[in-house]
């Protein structure tokens, strides 16, 4: 695929997702720097959101910090814990929302998740608002109709640069 640098770039990222990858994959944490850089590839970046759930300790604050001081804006939302424990923090709905308000102002929305759920988001933004859609996931963990759906696909496996140890 070619990029130019005339490209209007959105880096969206699913935050849950890659922290879950990297960690059961291996053992690491994502290096957002990297996927950030990588993910602009020279263009033009109008906006970088980073999807974070926040759970009750004050754990994460460093993380979240670090990815604002990175250049990403964070959106945050509460773990939501149900009774008999079972526990949910997805961003699907409000990282697609995002998606299709800023698809009239970017060329290329670069999706940093493997989640399959985002397969029609894909599709639309595709079909109906005419982005180019670029995926970066972890492929052993990534939904292949997403990664086959996607314009571009880049196999975070693929270098040690984007995992910390």
């Amino acid at each position: 695929m070619i990029k130019h640098t005339e490209q209007r770039v959105g880096v969206l990222v699913d935050a849950s997702n890659m922290y879950h990858s990297a960690r059961h994959l291996f053992s690491s944490r994502v290096n957002y720097k990297e996927i950030l850089e990588q993910g602009v590839a020279g263009r033009k970046l109008i906006r970088a959101i980073a999807y974070v759930v926040k759970t009750e300790g004050e754990d994460e604050v460093p993380f979240f910090e670090a990815l604002s001081q990175l250049g990403f804006e964070v959106k945050m939302k509460s773990l939501q814990i149900f009774p008999g424990g079972t526990k949910k923090g997805d961003w699907d709905v409000g990282l697609s929302v995002d998606a299709i308000k800023l698809a009239e102002k970017l060329d290329v929305i670069v999706l940093i998740s493997g989640d399959g759920d985002y397969l029609p988001l894909v599709e639309y933004l595709q079909n109906t608002k005419g982005c180019l859609v670029e995926v970066m996931a972890f492929r052993k963990s990534a939904s292949s109709k997403l990664i086959e759906a996607a314009d571009d696909f880049i196999d975070l496996s693929e270098n040690k640069k984007f995992l910390i140890r």
